[in-house]
């Protein structure tokens, strides 16, 4: 592994005897097995950037898919999508996908514990229905024992109240209640108890005044009918606009299970084929996959040639070349040829079904965090029961009954302010607008919260720091042709040819509007490069390694800096003379050097996790100024790789874009997505970078930290008036005559709430434009 790696990297590099030495020729079918193929199209990290292992023509299985100790064609090497397939059961069956739980129940979204069963949907109902129920209890009920202006009675009317109150408690205070339970039955109080609380409190003392008002012989009794109606009211718009601004929950589970087709084409014992459900294949099965299909499950192919698309699975765009006795994977893409694969198993430990596994259980751990709101609320919740149960012993001796519960319940009432309900979501909802106008979606507000202070960020390399295509980087004359006509000979040989790297000499050529040479008699020379006949005369292109078998010596000034970037380099050669180089790789974005360093600038450690072998990712690494880097890396050695880092209690912001990101994008305290990545990917984190450029993730920090400070702001305005309100309604200044009065209470509530609506809309950053 690199020598400049930190040593937090190193103590978290794994599987360390597959990454640091070099791989041997007797190594390949087993790292083949070990590593599916994920199309990696920025490698040539080795210092001569040769090709040994290219067989232009058609190439190798086993040239094509792993490297050996000679083979410098590291952008051949496919693994990063790795997953050990050697000791893979592959119970594909045991994967019940009809019933599957998609429900991403544990996911907390700083709703303080709610049942996420109810979606947005649900919640907007209640509101309007509770609103609708609200109204006339607002009209006809009294503030806290406050005449509002708007506000009359008739006989009866307290009747009235009383029905739609009933309702309003049981129907909109529903979620609040439920959530108290999970909460409860979890030992930790937080926002949903301290709702509970204030409404059930709210309801049941109304209650009790009711019939004290008008069953027994007691003076009147103050009801808190209007504190009920508005605080649920006002409580579930608050979740309502929360759920509104952030984006609903991703269902990376079921995007996972969908990547595999629900039938599949057996092949008998005798040839013939039958079209059976893909649970009733068994160990050893042969399946027929035609060109198009996706890939039913892990296998090694028996027969045919093809090249796959593992974009699904891998998050790379480069279709992959496979040949017999080539491994592939479930949910990938078939291009070209129709194949015959035998299931090397079926079952859970398939290279899905395993990354299913790793982001079911990171999501489940990541929804334990505890939002901001909810340990405010946690602590209200333990002062006021404690004033409140104290103020009703006390006044309970010095006074009487009704007086220690009149106490008591206004210490309850008071402890859950209007106020508090919006604090977050107003600044969640204004956050959320703000980061769209910069190329961000916000699918999880706690994500806002955590980003004030960041340790490490981990990025992926293929798709994130590059381009993520295998593309044409650079075509230089370098005799008597001018660059078009190097394309078109370049073309002309490589018309015939199926791998990447004539993918990509073809594809630029057509993107140029450039005629390709016709080329005849097109031969391969095996480990180096092909050869053929253009207007009568032969043509060759070559890697390094064939440049140096001819003989022929060339040192551009442009090639130090292709290979820096790590970048294939192909040969023009032809009457013993270079006539022009083609470089191509996955090229490193234009912004990225600015952007490392950027974040270094911010105290942040860049970190980069990828699959790729160690010359490709040094290669990036050293051009990009990250010293800390991890090669080779499967998805499950990613999700260790961020976990060790938040066991340590440090803050991880991990980028991806690839299916084997998923678990660590799960499992980071912040998981940032690539929009042009996989949906998996996306549905597994907590931001979506829609415009893909990893600048946007500077904009994200900077309003998370305003974002988190409004916070903060919003709930001191929102609760922090407790520190006053709880002992005054307590009657701790009750032997000097001071009381609050409920009426006074309430005042402050309004206020409060006002404020934190007002401080809310006047979040902004410079880029939004606001």
């Amino acid at each position: 592994m690199n020598q400049k790696k930190t040593s937090s990297a190193e103590n978290r590099q794994t599987s360390s005897h597959h990454r640091h030495e070099p791989r041997n020729e007797q190594d390949n079918g087993k790292q083949g097995q070990e590593q599916p193929a994920q199309s990696q199209v920025a490698e040539v990290p080795e210092p001569s950037h040769e090709m040994n292992g290219v067989d232009h023509q058609g190439v190798t299985s086993k040239q094509q898919e792993h490297e050996s100790a000679d083979s410098n064609h590291a952008h051949m090497d496919h693994k990063d999508s790795s997953m050990d397939h050697s000791h893979m059961d592959h119970e594909m069956s045991g994967m019940d996908h009809s019933h599957m739980n998609h429900e991403m129940s544990g996911m907390d979204h700083g709703m303080g514990g709610m049942d996420h069963s109810m979606h947005m949907g649900n919640f907007k109902q209640k509101f309007w229905l509770s609103l609708v129920l609200a109204i006339p209890i607002v009209i006809l009920s009294p503030m806290m024992g406050i005449e509002l202006p708007f506000q009359f009675t008739f006989p009866g009317s307290d009747w009235v109240v009383l029905l739609l109150g009933t309702i309003l408690f049981f129907y909109g205070g529903q979620p609040f209640l439920s959530g108290a339970k999970m909460e409860l039955k979890q030992k930790s109080p937080a926002m949903m108890t301290l709702i509970a609380m204030g409404i059930t409190v709210s309801y049941f003392y109304s209650l009790y005044a009711f019939i004290a008002n008008h069953f027994l012989a007691v003076p009147h009794v103050m009801d808190f009918f209007w504190e009920l109606a508005t605080l649920i009211v006002i409580m579930l718009l608050g979740h309502w606009i929360e759920m509104n601004a952030v984006s609903n929950a991703g269902n990376a589970l079921q995007k996972l299970a969908e990547l595999l087709p629900k039938e599949v084409i057996r092949k008998n014992a005798d040839g013939s084929e039958e079209q059976i459900p893909l649970e009733e294949v068994t160990n050893k099965t042969q399946l027929i996959v035609r060109s198009g299909d996706k890939i039913p499950t892990d296998g090694t192919i028996l027969e045919g040639e093809t090249t796959i698309d593992e974009s699904a699975v891998t998050g790379e765009s480069r279709r992959v070349p496979k040949t017999v006795g080539s491994t592939v994977i479930g949910g990938s893409v078939n291009g070209n040829g129709t194949i015959t694969m035998e299931v090397t198993g079926t079952g859970e430990d398939s290279y899905l079904a395993k990354v299913m596994e790793m982001v079911r259980k990171a999501q489940a751990d990541k929804s334990r965090l505890e939002a901001l709101s909810d340990k405010v609320a946690k602590w209200l919740f333990y002062i006021a029961l404690v004033a409140g149960v104290l103020a009703f012993a006390v006044w309970l001796f010095v006074a009487d009954l009704p007086t220690a519960l009149d106490r008591m319940v206004t210490v309850f009432v008071i402890a859950c302010p209007h106020a508090l309900g919006l604090a977050i979501p107003l600044v969640v909802a204004r956050s959320t607008s703000i980061a769209a106008k910069n190329g961000l979606l916000l699918k999880n507000r706690n994500a806002l919260e955590n980003a004030h202070h960041v340790d490490y960020l981990i990025l992926d390399k293929t798709g994130t720091l590059t381009e993520g295509t295998f593309t044409v980087t650079g075509i230089e004359a370098t005799g008597s042709l001018s660059a078009s006509e190097v394309l078109a000979y370049l073309a002309g040989l490589e018309k015939t040819a199926n791998h990447p790297i004539a993918e990509g000499i073809l594809a630029q050529a057509e993107k140029e509007n450039i005629t390709a040479k016709k080329a005849t008699d097109v031969q391969t020379r095996t480990g180096i490069g092909l050869e053929g006949v253009i207007d009568g005369q032969k043509w060759v292109i070559v890697n390094q390694k064939g440049l140096e078998q001819l003989a022929i010596q060339y040192q551009g000034n442009s090639l130090e800096n292709y290979q820096e970037q790590g970048n294939t380099i192909s040969y023009l050669v032809h009457d013993g003379k270079v006539e022009g180089i083609v470089a191509l790789g996955d090229k490193v974005k234009p912004e990225a050097s600015q952007f490392i360093q950027k974040v270094k600038d911010l105290g942040i450690t860049p970190v980069m996790a990828t699959g790729d072998n160690q010359e490709a990712a040094q290669a990036v690494a050293d051009y990009l100024g990250i010293e800390a880097f991890h090669a080779a890396m499967l998805p499950d050695d990613k999700e260790r790789l961020v976990s060790d880092y938040v066991k340590e209690g440090k803050r991880v912001v991990m980028v991806g874009d690839g299916i084997n990101d998923a678990p660590s994008l799960a499992r980071a305290t912040i998981g940032i997505a690539i929009g042009a990545g996989t949906d998996v990917a996306i549905d597994s984190a907590d931001v979506v970078l829609t415009n893909s450029e990893p600048q946007d993730i500077l904009h994200f920090l900077t309003l998370a930290k305003k974002t988190r400070r409004k916070m903060i702001q919003n709930l001191w305005w929102g609760a922090g008036y407790n520190i006053f309100a709880i002992p005054l309604a307590a009657g701790v200044l009750a032997p000097i005559g001071i009381i609050l009065n409920p009426a006074v209470g309430a005042v402050l509530m309004s206020m409060s709430t006002i404020i934190v609506a007002i401080n809310a809309m006047t979040l902004s950053i410079e880029k939004s434009g606001d």
